[in-house]
């Protein structure tokens, strides 16, 4: 039998914390998602932005669990392949995977301010999962 890792909702909050400072530091008013492997919110936060934020962020997050990669990724793919939309991708910047001993236990999404700005915020969470590793 295989075991595999996975988030618990203490991860979730750590990952969001790094995130939500990330985020403060820089002004940006905006909405944390994070999502388990199979792409169901763990964790949701909303940074004073606005309410439709809050869906985008989600769908992010859910691209990036679930192709393994990036949301931008899809950006430029779905430019020369439209059918990939078909796939219910939200082909946008700022979401990223959580990557573990090679294997995607989740995601984050973040939308709010600019895509890169976001993907930004993101990041700083999946910076912290390796202190989140080290400790366990």
């Amino acid at each position: 039998m295989r075991m595999k890792p996975y988030l618990v909702a203490d991860d979730a909050r750590r990952l969001a914390a790094a995130c939500r400072e990330a985020a403060s530091k820089q002004g940006f008013s905006v909405t944390i998602v994070i999502v388990d492997e199979a792409g169901h919110p763990l964790h949701l936060e909303r940074l004073d932005a606005r309410p439709l934020t809050v869906d985008v962020a989600l769908r992010k997050a859910r691209t990036a669990v679930m192709t393994h990669r990036p949301s931008g990724v899809w950006q430029e793919r779905v430019q020369d392949a439209p059918h990939l939309m078909a796939l219910d991708l939200l082909p946008l910047r700022g979401a990223v995977p959580l990557l573990y001993q090679g294997q995607c236990i989740g995601a984050i999404g973040v939308s709010g301010a600019t895509a890169e700005e976001d993907e930004q915020v993101a990041q700083a969470g999946v910076d912290t999962l390796a202190s989140l590793a080290i400790e366990r």
